[in-house]
């Protein structure tokens, strides 16, 4: 059985549109492997447990870094929940938390 992948809302959508085109790309090219050959087919350091329900992608290119904030669903999906240019080593609070309430609309 395989992963559907898909965002929470257009204000998320609206964050991926924002990310560099570079960074951008590099999240459909994971989001297109989770969902033909699931997580085992990320590189290893591309998928970070935060806590609880919360995973996240990093993404990396020539602009930086960034993050798509996640979680799991039931019937194996993938949402999307927040998505930020990183600009500090750990991943903010704010932004922690702006994922922990996003994720409260997930079922």
């Amino acid at each position: 059985m395989h992963w559907t992948v898909e965002t929470l809302n257009a204000v998320v959508d609206a964050e991926i549109e924002a990310l560099p085109r570079d960074m951008r790309s590099r999240l459909v090219r994971y989001t297109s492997i989770i969902e033909e050959a699931g997580f085992q087919g990320l590189p290893r350091e591309a998928v970070k447990h935060l806590e609880d329900r919360l995973w996240e992608l990093r993404l990396s290119g020539h602009d930086g870094i960034s993050r798509a904030i996640y979680v799991t669903a039931a019937v194996r999906r993938v949402v999307i929940v927040r998505v930020f240019v990183k600009k500090t080593q750990k991943t903010p609070p704010r932004e922690l938390e702006i994922a922990r309430q996003r994720a409260k609309d997930v079922r």
